[in-house]
C-alpha cells in the first residue's frame, strides 16, 4: 500500500480522497492554486504545494507543476479525481515515465476508449449495443451527409474527443447540418485541441442509464448496478438517482453484463463507467466510457456499501478484488442533487462571491460532499458545483421525501444557488412517479 498519494484536484472531491486515504493510513499532499490558498483541501491535507495562478491551464492543468509537487513531497502516486487530468492518457503516461502510480486505468485503455468514435468500434466487436451512426470519425462534410441521409433525422453531431456536453449538437433536420458540423467542431477544437467529430442516431427521449464498474490487474471484473442519469440541463446532469425506476432485474443483467464485456475488451482496470441510452422499449446503447471516478460515485456507494476512492486505490496498488459479481447487494434507494452557485432565474449564469451564512441538512440517511464553508469565497475560474446532497433510504419513496426535507434544510446566504430550483424538480409529480427522461427539464423547465 501507498505511504503517501498526492490528489490533482480541487474542491469536494479532493476532500472526498482525502478522507479515504486517512482511513487507510495514507498520508496526502493537496495542490492548489493562489486562487484556493484558503481552500478546505489544501487545509486538511498532510501538506499543501502551490503549482500556479488561477488559470487552469497554469494550476489544475500544469501537469509538469503537479509532477513536481509530486516529486518534492516524495508522494508514490497520484489521484486525479474527475474532470482536469482525470482522463489524460498523455499525464499517465508522464506519471508512468516519472515512476509514479496513476490511480486510474492504463494510458492505452484511456487513449481506447477517450476517443468516442474508436470506442464505438471497440463496442461492436465486443457485442455491446450500439446507436447507428457513422464508424469512426467523419473525414469530410460529403461523408457526413451521405450517413445522414442513410440514418436520417434528428441526429445528433459529437466530438469525439468531447466530454462535459462540449462539441455536441442535434440536428433536427437538413437544413441546420452543415452549421451544426463547423460550430461542434469549432467548439471541440476550442476545449479538447482536436476537432474530430463523429455522428449518430438521435433516440428520442431516452433515459440516460450508466452501470458503475470496477475491475483490478487480474482479470477480474464486477458491476455495482446502476444510476440513472436522465435528468440534465444541457447535456450536464443535475439529479441522479440508483436504483433507475425502469429497471427489471432481467435488464440489470443485461446491461451489467455488456459493461464488463466493454471493459475487458478494453483491459480495462480500476473504476470506470459505461453509459447507455435506454430508449422507451428498454434497448440499451452505449454512449460512452468514463475512464475516472464520478461526480455520482455517493449513489452507488450507499447502495452498494462499498468505498469506490478506497477501491480505487487498493487496485492500483496491486490488490485483487475482495468480492465477485455474487456478492454485490443493491439495498434501498439513494439519490443525489449537485447543488450549484449559478441563478437558474438568470439562464443559470455562475454566482462567485463569499458564503455569508450556511446551514447543511443532516440526519439519518443523509450525506453531504463538499468543501466550502461559511466565510468561503467561491472563486469564478472554476465548476460552479458548491455540493453534493445525497440521501439514502429502504424505498423509493421514502428517498424522495427525504431530499425534499434535506433541500429545505440547506440554506447558503451571500450568493445564488440552484436548491429551490433542485426542489422544484425533486416535487413534482412526474419525478415522484419516475416518469423522466433526457428532455424532461427541457421540455418543463
Amino acid at each position: 500500500m501507498f505511504n503517501k498519494i498526492l490528489i490533482a484536484n480541487r474542491g469536494e472531491i479532493a476532500v472526498r480522497i482525502i478522507r479515504t486515504c486517512r482511513e487507510l493510513g495514507i498520508k496526502t499532499v493537496a495542490v492548489y492554486s493562489q486562487a484556493d490558498r484558503t481552500a478546505l483541501h489544501a487545509q486538511i491535507a498532510d501538506e499543501a504545494i502551490c503549482i500556479g495562478s488561477p488559470a487552469t491551464k497554469d494550476s489544475y492543468l500544469n501537469s509538469k507543476a503537479i509532477l513536481a509537487a509530486c516529486e518534492i513531497s516524495k508522494a508514490e502516486a497520484i489521484h486525479p479525481g474527475f474532470g482536469f487530468l482525470s482522463e489524460n492518457s498523455d499525464f499517465a503516461k508522464l506519471c508512468e515515465k516519472c515512476g509514479i502510480t496513476f490511480i486510474g486505468p492504463s494510458a492505452e485503455a484511456m487513449s481506447a476508449m477517450g476517443n468516442k468514435s474508436n470506442a464505438k468500434q471497440t463496442m461492436k466487436e465486443a457485442d455491446v449495443p450500439v446507436i447507428p451512426g457513422s464508424d469512426g470519425v467523419v473525414n469530410s462534410l460529403e461523408e457526413a451527409k451521405q450517413i445522414a441521409e442513410k440514418i436520417g433525422f434528428p441526429l445528433m453531431v459529437k466530438a469525439s474527443s468531447g466530454g462535459g456536453g462540449r462539441g455536441i449538437r442535434l440536428v433536427e433536420k437538413a437544413d441546420d447540418f452543415e452549421n451544426a458540423i463547423i460550430s461542434a467542431k469549432q467548439e471541440a477544437l476550442s476545449f479538447f485541441g482536436n476537432d474530430d467529430i463523429y455522428i449518430e442516431k438521435f433516440l428520442i427521449n431516452p433515459r440516460h442509464v450508466e452501470i458503475q464498474l470496477l475491475a483490478d490487474n487480474y482479470g477480474n471484473t464486477v458491476h455495482l448496478g446502476e444510476r440513472d442519469c436522465s435528468l440534465q440541463r444541457r447535456n450536464q446532469k443535475l439529479i441522479e438517482e440508483s436504483p433507475s425506476p425502469i429497471m427489471t432485474q432481467d435488464l440489470r443483467k443485461k446491461m451489467g453484463d455488456a459493461a464488463v464485456r466493454a471493459a475487458k475488451a478494453c483491459n480495462y482496470s480500476n473504476a470506470g463507467t459505461i453509459e447507455f441510452l435506454v430508449d422507451e422499449d428498454k434497448n440499451f446503447y452505449f454512449m460512452e466510457m468514463n475512464t475516472r471516478i464520478q461526480v455520482e460515485h455517493p449513489v452507488t456507494e450507499l447502495i452498494t456499501g462499498i468505498d469506490l476512492i478506497a477501491e480505487q486505490i487498493k487496485i492500483a496498488a496491486g490488490e485483487k478484488l475482495e468480492f465477485t459479481q455474487g456478492d454485490i447487494k443493491i439495498l434501498g434507494h439513494a439519490i443525489e442533487c449537485r447543488i450549484n452557485a449559478e441563478n437558474p432565474d438568470q439562464k443559470f449564469r455562475p454566482c462567485p462571491g463569499k458564503i455569508k451564512s450556511l446551514h447543511m441538512p443532516g440526519g439519518l440517511g443523509v450525506r453531504i460532499d463538499s468543501a466550502v464553508y461559511q466565510g468561503y469565497e467561491i472563486s469564478p475560474f472554476y465548476d460552479s458545483m458548491i455540493a453534493k446532497l445525497i440521501v439514502h433510504a429502504p424505498t423509493r419513496e421514502k428517498a424522495v421525501k427525504k431530499i425534499q426535507v434535506a433541500l429545505g434544510e440547506f440554506l447558503v446566504e451571500g450568493i445564488d444557488t440552484n436548491i429551490d430550483f433542485q426542489l422544484k424538480l425533486i416535487r413534482d409529480k412526474d419525478f415522484e412517479k419516475g416518469n423522466y427522461d433526457i428532455g424532461f427539464i427541457n421540455r418543463k423547465y
